[in-house]
């Protein structure tokens, strides 16, 4: 019991240490705005330049761009919030966490700042709402950066797929302390080494937004926004771990059918999270896309 009351004791202050020195490293600071619809929203913010919003995936929260920002606010204001439903913003249960309602949040947040135009980017769910926000509000939007993104219909079953279909727990879900280092390695096939007492801040977190993350997973399990992107023009970058469980790399040929102006690099031997398994690696790719852009204007 003592060693677990100094694990409990421990814990918060490291994970905070941790995080300030990582936001510190990427030129990033917490801020936090109540939108129009009362939502209150905590966001990292930082950086100079055109302004790139950063949507994380399902259960994780905005220090999963952190760390790949270090090679970004160099170049443009990086802006990377907690989704409702996630992180230290508003935990809804009586809203649509369908990819187009989500989109359109993310749309209120972006006009609270006072921004028209943005280039976006997300990871898993977040790259879900990021095709679905670039349909629904094409003019905005100058480029979409797709990381292992969600919401493509008709693509190879993955690992994680084929483990629901069976019946099986779902390994995203984080029940109980030990779920969560089988989670990281599941995620990510090369993630960053993180002390076991910050681990246990991280497991508690999600253990206790379980029933709100069951109820996300259910509204976007089955959700597509393949019909409302078809066409879709905007210069777009996807990045996909090859050796992703979670969603099939093998999505990649169809969602550039959906995109004509996409283009796709597989990273091997990377999981559903490159950008924090590799982020100075998919920062200067995605720096590179950006430049290729400014030329071919």
């Amino acid at each position: 019991m003592t060693l677990l009351t100094g694990c409990d004791t421990l814990g918060p202050p490291l994970a905070r240490s941790a995080l300030s020195v990582e936001r510190w490293r990427s030129d990033l600071v917490r801020r936090e705005i109540v939108v129009p619809d009362g939502s209150h929203i905590v966001f990292l913010d930082g950086g100079q330049g055109e302004p790139l919003v950063l949507l994380h995936g399902f259960g994780a929260d905005k220090d999963n761009f952190t760390r790949v920002a270090h090679w970004l606010t160099s170049h443009y204001r990086v802006i990377i919030p907690d989704l409702i439903g996630f992180g230290e913003s508003s935990h809804l249960t009586d809203v649509d966490y369908r990819y187009a309602a989500q989109a359109a949040r993310v749309h209120e947040f972006v006009q609270a700042l006072g921004l028209s135009n943005i280039n976006l980017g997300g990871n898993s769910m977040g790259g879900g709402i990021a095709l679905s926000y670039a349909a629904q509000y094409p003019q905005t939007v100058g480029s979409l950066w797709l990381i292992d993104p969600a919401g493509i219909a008709g693509v190879p079953p993955s690992e994680l797929s084929n483990i629901i279909m069976a019946g099986k727990p779902n390994p995203l879900l984080v029940t109980t302390p030990s779920d969560f280092p089988t989670l990281m390695k599941f995620v990510m096939s090369d993630p960053p080494y993180l002390p076991g007492p910050i681990m246990d801040v991280m497991a508690r977190e999600r253990i206790a937004n379980q029933t709100l993350e069951r109820l996300v997973f259910q509204q976007i399990a089955l959700n597509s926004v393949n019909e409302a992107v078809l066409g879709l023009p905007t210069p777009t970058l996807i990045v996909w771990g090859a050796d992703d469980r979670v969603l099939s790399a093998g999505a990649v040929p169809l969602l550039q059918s959906l995109l004509p102006n996409a283009q796709a690099i597989i990273m091997p031997g990377i999981g559903h999270a490159p950008m924090i398994e590799q982020p100075e690696q998919v920062a200067q790719d995605y720096l590179q896309f950006r430049a290729r852009m400014v030329t071919h204007q």
